[in-house]
This record gives C-alpha cells, sequence and structure tokens, in this order.
C-alpha cells in the first residue's frame, strides 16, 4: 500500500527506476552567435553632420536621437532670443564662438552616432547629401538677412547720431556764443566722427551739407549784422580745420576770414566819434591790421579816424564843447595806438595825431571858457591853468591867465564870475594895497580890468590874534614900512583876493568888493589873524 502511494505521488519506483515522463524535455538550445555590428557609412555620417550644422539638429531627427534634437533646437533658440532684434552692436563674439563651437561638435557627434545608424529618412544616402547641402542654405541666408538687418541698424544708429548733432547745433544758435560754446564742440565731434569713422554710411553722406549748416548757424550774428557779436563765433570757425580735415572742408575752410575782417571793422569803429574811451574798440582794429593787413576793411581804418578827428572837432564850437574836445583827444590817442600794427599806414595816423592834437588845443581853451560861462568855476580853473601850462604860446594864454585870475575869485565871491573877464588895463582911480603880514601876498582883481601882482612879506609884521583886531590895526602903523602896490582903474566895480604864497593851502584867502567911484583914493590892506584866515580891508 505505501508502494502505490509512493509510485503514485514520487513517479518513480524504489531503487530510482519507474515508467518515463511524457513529453520528454527539449534537448538544449546551441548558443546564439554575436550579430555583427552594421558596416560603417561615410557618406550617411557626413550628411547628419552637415544636417546638424544647420542648427535646427536635423541629423539627430533623422537618426532618432530625440534629446540630442531638442537641445540642439534649445541652443538655436537661445542664439536667436539673444540676436534679435538685430541691432548695431550684433552678437557678442562670446556667444558667436560658443554657438559655433556647440554646432561643430553637434555635427561632429552626429556623424559619430550615423556612421552605422541607417536613418529613417530619406531612403537613399545621395538624397540626404542633396537634402543636407539644401538645408544648410538656411543658416547662411540667416547670417547673410542678420548681417543685413545689422547694417540697416547700424546705419540707422549713425542717422540718430546726425540727428543729434543736428538738433545741437539748432538749438545752439538761440543761446549767447559762449553758453552755446559746447554745443556747437559737441557736434562738430559728431560730425567729424561720421566722417572719418563711417565714411560709406549714409549719415556720413549728409555731413558735407550740415557742415554747411553749421557754419552759417554759428556765424549767424554776422548775418544778422550783430558784428560785435559775431566776432567770437567767427574765430572759433577759424579753429574748425584744427579739428576736421581740410580737404573736406573745402571752402568752408576761409568762409570766416571775410566776415571776421568785417565784423572787426564794424565793431571797432562803433560810434568811433562818440566815445571818450582811448582804447574803445582797439582791441578789434589791432586784430584786424595785424591779421587781416592788406583786407581791404584794413585800408578802411585810417580814413575812418580821420573823417571821425573832423566831425567830432565840428561839435568844439557846439553846445558841449568840452565832451567834443575830449572824445577828439581819444580819437588822437588811439590813432597813434594803432599806428604801429599797421607799418603801412603809420605815417597817414601821423597826420590824424597832429589834427587831433590841434583840434585838442583849440578844445581846451573853448570848454574852460564854456565851464567859466556856466558857472562852473573850480572846473574852469583848472582846465584854463592846464591849458596855459600846456600851451604857453598859444594866442589865447595870454587872456586865458586873465580868465584863471577870474575863476579864482569866483570861487570865493560867485558874482565876481558873472561875466567874462576883459582884455582891458589901466584906468584913473588910485587903489593903493599893502601888505601887513609877514607872508608873502599875490593880490588878485576882477571887474573892469584883471590883473594880478605880488607883494613881499612885511618883516616887522606878526599876524593878528582876532579880525576884530586886524580891522582896527592892521596897515595903521605910520612907523612900519609896508610893501605896497598903486594900482590904478577904472570906475565900476572890482574884486580883490589876497593870499599867502608862503603859507600854501593852510591859509585862507581873503576877499573884498570895491566899487570905484571918480575923484577917490582907495587903500587896500592884506593882514593875518593866528586861525590862518588872510584878511582884506
Amino acid at each position: 500500500m505505501s508502494w502505490d502511494q509512493q509510485g503514485a505521488g514520487g513517479g518513480g519506483t524504489p531503487g530510482g527506476f519507474g515508467p518515463p515522463v511524457w513529453p520528454p524535455a527539449p534537448p538544449p538550445m546551441p548558443p546564439v552567435p554575436p550579430v555583427p555590428p552594421a558596416p560603417a557609412n561615410g557618406p550617411r555620417a557626413l550628411v547628419v553632420g552637415l544636417l546638424n550644422l544647420s542648427g535646427l539638429g536635423i541629423g539627430y531627427a533623422l537618426t532618432r536621437r530625440w534629446l540630442a534634437l531638442a537641445v540642439s533646437l534649445v541652443a538655436t533658440a537661445i542664439l536667436l532670443f539673444v540676436a534679435l532684434p538685430a541691432d548695431a552692436d550684433g552678437v557678442s563674439g562670446g556667444v558667436l564662438i560658443g554657438y559655433l563651437a556647440f554646432l561643430v561638435l553637434a555635427a561632429l557627434h552626429g556623424a559619430y552616432r550615423a556612421l552605422r545608424t541607417p536613418l529613417s529618412w530619406p531612403p537613399r544616402t545621395p538624397l540626404a547629401i542633396v537634402l543636407g547641402v539644401v538645408l544648410l542654405a538656411a543658416p547662411v541666408g540667416a547670417v547673410a538677412y542678420y548681417n543685413s538687418a545689422q547694417d540697416e541698424a547700424t546705419q540707422k544708429m549713425l542717422l540718430d547720431r546726425l540727428d543729434t548733432a543736428d538738433q545741437l547745433v539748432q538749438g545752439a544758435k538761440n543761446k549767447p556764443f559762449e553758453d552755446a560754446r559746447t554745443d556747437y564742440t559737441t557736434a562738430l565731434a559728431a560730425y567729424r566722427d561720421l566722417n572719418e569713422h563711417h565714411r560709406g554710411s549714409r549719415a556720413a553722406k549728409r555731413v558735407p551739407d550740415r557742415m554747411t549748416t553749421y557754419y552759417s548757424t554759428v556765424g549767424a550774428p554776422y548775418a544778422q549784422k550783430n558784428y560785435c557779436d559775431a566776432i567770437e563765433p567767427l574765430k572759433y570757425l577759424k579753429t574748425v580745420p584744427q579739428h576736421y580735415s581740410k580737404k573736406d572742408l573745402g571752402p568752408l575752410v576761409g568762409w570766416p576770414d571775410d566776415r571776421l575782417a568785417t565784423s572787426l571793422y564794424e565793431c571797432g569803429t562803433t560810434d568811433l566819434a562818440n566815445t571818450t574811451s582811448a582804447d574803445a574798440g582797439d582791441g578789434y582794429l589791432q586784430d584786424l591790421l595785424t591779421t587781416y593787413p592788406t583786407s581791404p576793411q584794413a585800408a578802411k581804418v585810417e580814413p575812418a579816424f580821420g573823417a571821425a578827428i573832423d566831425k567830432t572837432a565840428q561839435g568844439i564850437e557846439g553846445g558841449d564843447p568840452c565832451g567834443a574836445t575830449d572824445k577828439v583827444r581819444a580819437l588822437g590817442v588811439r590813432a597813434g595806438n594803432l599806428k604801429d600794427k599797421a607799418s603801412n599806414l603809420s605815417g597817414a595816423f601821423d597826420k590824424d595825431v597832429s589834427k587831433a592834437d590841434s583840434y585838442v588845443q583849440s578844445g581846451s581853451y573853448t570848454c574852460a571858457v564854456h565851464e567859466y560861462k556856466g558857472r562852473d568855476f573850480d572846473s574852469a580853473l583848472k582846465d584854463i591853468n592846464d591849458f596855459v601850462k600846456k600851451y604857453p604860446r598859444d594866442k589865447n594864454t595870454p587872456y586865458a591867465k586873465k580868465i584863471a585870475i577870474a575863476a579864482e575869485i569866483a570861487q570865493e565871491v560867485p558874482d565876481a564870475g558873472k561875466k567874462l573877464p576883459t582884455k582891458a588895463s589901466g584906468g584913473s582911480i588910485s587903489v593903493t594895497v599893502s601888505n601887513d603880514s609877514p607872508d608873502q601876498v599875490e593880490v588878485l582883481f576882477t571887474g573892469p580890468v584883471t590883473g594880478s601882482f605880488t607883494l613881499k612879506g612885511c618883516g616887522s609884521c606878526t599876524t593878528y590874534a582876532s579880525e576884530a583886531s586886524a580891522h582896527t590895526q592892521a596897515c595903521n602903523n605910520s612907523g612900519k614900512n609896508y610893501p605896497k602896490k598903486t594900482l590904478y582903474l577904472p570906475t565900476g566895480t572890482t574884486y580883490f583876493m589876497h593870499k599867502s604864497t608862503s603859507s600854501g593851502s593852510s591859509a585862507t584867502p581873503g576877499s573884498d568888493t570895491a566899487t570905484l567911484r571918480s575923484g577917490y583914493i582907495y587903500t587896500e590892506c592884506a593882514y593875518v589873524v593866528r586861525s590862518s584866515t588872510f584878511g582884506t580891508y
């Protein structure tokens, strides 16, 4: 019973024998030999490399390398993001080198992988090569398009620079030149940069016209006949060829010269006859005579001075002889200063100086008389004394001395200056003047007759303590030998003034007014009180 169970359950017999198993187990399979690698295909590798050079990863797509395809597309997308839109600066060299290195690596990697990997499409390698060559036109075209776009961006950028410079010039023309100088200099630098460094650009081709506008804008004050305001701008324009190609400037190099010469002349001779300044405008005229000595403008300078001197001198006989004389004097000084700047005109300027001096001589006398008549005795005395000192041989000098005497008396007694002194001398009324002072005395008198004389000091005389004591005692000591002088004067009012010539300006002159009548004998007495007041009675 146990054997049956053993046989049914174990499938065997005691001792290891039993019925055979069905079906029998298959014999073991012989080992499978390895698959030999596909033969290398050089043209296929070449086409995949070419297709990957397009930057689109097409070679990876044809060999079903999807991850590599994605990396290639991302790299190209990053380049487009950086490069577009195209601008004048373009893509940085580092980015381009990095991208080109990536394309080379992608081409090499794709070619290596495709060497033994068949293409998913097209079925034939020659067709794939044609496709690769055709697709290479895409990056080549993209580069050409990008270069064109970059060039256009550069052109626009340069045009913007030109426009900025134009705006600076236009804005500067409404400013004073010194305030506008910086704008003009900046604009000039921009024009020069376009002309020298971007000569083939559209902006550079417009620069010659802009330079013409530039010159006319800077020199606009001349066109407006604001000659004094035009001088500095025109001088600035003369410096432009130092910073800009003379060849490219052409006729503009000499554009400022005639305008500057005219401006120097017009400004230097503005109100030539209406200024008392001895150097007004001379800087401009000196510039003209030294910078443009042979110009028509320089030739007009001396005649202008000669005419101005004659015209101004006419005013000496008018209502303001003093002002006219000062103006003629200034013109003479200026003509003398200018003669050294123009050797060819030196003789003509000398004649102008001599002519001006002659007018000044007569004008100085006329001016003093005018001041006397206007009762400005201080100015009249100063100017008439200057005239007498400077022109001792002038025909008017003798009478001028009488005016000086009358003006000095009128400073103390204004009524003495109501009329100009006469040229008369002598009379029939005796007037004796004595000096009861230790000082030398100058006696001045004016009225029907004007004159002066000096009495030496009285050696035995002293000063008085007060005016009261002087009035009672002066010239009354019969024992003293007073220095004296007797005058013979006409009837009428005569004004006397005594002043010490020993004490100088420390003693105050004394004055007296005497109405002389026929049949009388008059005396005058000079004295000094301790207050340093010189008195008469």
